[in-house]
């Protein structure tokens, strides 16, 4: 198992039992309890740190797509993020952002 695939299986391993204990004590706690705001704040720092890992130091296929294209991808889902929220719309957007820009980088290297 490589180092990226040990890390994501640690992710998914962290969050599940971030979501294991929010289900024990749902219900006892108020939303703005500190443990809660806690809870959530490792969830979101845990998947940002990832996110940003694989966007700086990709490995596999993604190490094939450009950095800027891959820059482009992360600007356009955080801009359609704050423009409109949600989760899948931004994730498309910087999908086909970055996949775009790798086309038009690939086409202009020829």
């Amino acid at each position: 198992m490589g180092g990226a695939d040990l890390a994501l299986l640690l992710l998914i391993l962290a969050c599940a039992l971030l979501r294991a204990a929010g289900l024990l004590v749902a219900g006892r706690l108020r939303p703005d309890h500190p443990f809660v705001r806690w809870a959530a704040s490792v969830a979101l720092a845990t998947l940002a740190a990832f996110i940003a890992a694989a966007i700086l130091a990709p490995a596999g296929l993604l190490a094939t797509i450009a950095l800027p294209a891959r820059m482009f991808g992360l600007v356009t889902a955080l801009a359609w993020l704050g423009w409109r929220g949600g989760m899948l719309a931004p994730l498309m957007a910087g999908l086909s952002a970055t996949a775009a820009l790798d086309v038009a980088l690939g086409l202009l290297a020829r």
